[in-house]
């Protein structure tokens, strides 16, 4: 019997597609120990050209012209402009997905990012036994980008997309509930006392985590300034990710602070971070949002990419887990709240531990796995 084959195919548009991809493949892994589990970045220029040549567009304009993105991104929620941009995205990445195909030559593909779910869609319509096709939304909300008539499984993170995915057409009975996939270290619990003394903390004083994500943005000079003028001496861990002049910035003030600043550019040890602080301060993307939920950490939700990131941040904040600071003002007010009032953090981490769903990467491989039993079934007669 040939062994099986699954192709996860995820986009390094930032961190979290490729985290999400990585969660669901270890849970894959321990569902089907013996099955060849293949993740494909398709942003690679060897992969997918059009993809590769996107991506580059993508964060030049998120540098540099950041409204322009943010027009595009609701001209493309619209139907009408969403389906002229997935037909055009479609038809050029059609020999892209045909050539990750014939080289893995998959039972089962699954996508955590839009440009690869539309270029598997487009596949599955014209090959619609070849594979079972699911797509993970790593987000907290639906865009048109998301949506394709051919997906045999989606997975969600919240109850109200699948309404929306309902709306918009797709079988109820293909849409499923999980959550955002996170690693499985968010499943265990860490030892703060001894995470803070490997660091040389110490438990007498509140300590902020700042994230600027997978590419060290997210407005985290401001909130640096704001937490230098605090009275009280804090502990900072900084993580600036692929930002080099904020992690050079950060290490400059950390010599003259009257704080204890850490600074890392990227760090596998989030989890750890996350246990020690007592509230992050980041940008709203959709994976970082479902760590710290996992963690039942609060947040301080500031200067989001345009689009997605803004309605990741005002859905968490109107459950509770999170404050919404969409100005400086607000950030500095937030952050002079969080840091004087054990209430306010006690409610936060209440709502994080209701919302919580660390488990999100099994459970898509639970239902991952009866689908592809069926479709097997029905591949065999």
């Amino acid at each position: 019997m040939r062994e099986k084959h699954f192709l996860i195919i995820a986009a390094s548009i930032g961190s979290g597609h490729i985290k999400a991809a990585e969660a669901v493949g270890d849970a894959l892994k321990t569902k089907y120990p013996d099955a060849q589990i293949q993740t494909e970045d398709f942003t690679m220029w060897r992969i997918s050209w059009a993809t590769a040549f996107m991506k580059a567009c993508y964060l030049f304009m998120l540098r540099f012209i950041p409204n322009l993105y943010e027009l595009m991104y609701r001209f493309t929620g619209g139907k009408a402009g969403g389906l002229s941009v997935q037909s055009l995205i479609s038809a050029f990445t059609a020999r892209d997905i045909a050539a990750l195909v014939k080289k893995h030559r998959p039972e089962a593909v699954i996508c955590t990012h839009p440009f690869p779910a539309g270029a598997a869609s487009w596949r599955k319509k014209r090959h619609p036994d070849e594979f079972l096709y699911s797509t993970v939304i790593t987000d907290y909300s639906v865009h048109q980008m998301w949506i394709y008539p051919n997906v045999d499984c989606y997975f969600v993170a919240r109850e109200e997309m699948k309404t929306d995915l309902i709306a918009a057409g797709l079988p109820a009975e293909k849409i499923f509930v999980t959550g955002i996939p996170v690693i499985s270290k968010f499943h265990c619990e860490e030892d703060r006392e001894a995470l803070l003394e490997s660091l040389g903390l110490s438990s007498e004083r509140k300590t902020v985590l700042l994230m600027g994500g997978g590419l060290g943005i997210g407005g985290l000079d401001a909130a640096l300034h704001t937490l230098e003028q605090m009275a009280d001496p804090i502990q900072m861990l900084v993580v600036a990710g692929k930002n080099k002049e904020l992690k050079l910035r950060a290490e400059q003030l950390a010599q003259s602070s009257r704080h204890t600043i850490l600074v890392w550019g990227y760090s596998p040890r989030v989890r750890e971070f996350m246990a020690i602080a007592d509230f992050i301060i980041t940008k709203p993307g959709a994976l970082t949002i479902s760590e710290a939920l996992a963690s039942e950490l609060p947040m301080l939700l500031h200067d989001p990419i345009p689009g997605p990131e803004t309605e990741n941040a005002v859905y968490i904040a109107r459950k509770g887990a999170a404050i919404w600071a969409n100005t400086e003002e607000k950030l500095s007010d937030a952050i002079e709240e969080l840091l004087s009032s054990e209430e306010t953090l006690a409610a936060m981490r209440a709502r994080a531990r209701e919302m919580k769903k660390p488990y999100a990467a099994r459970d898509i491989a639970e239902h991952f796995a009866e689908a592809y039993e069926r479709f097997s079934a029905e591949g065999s007669r």
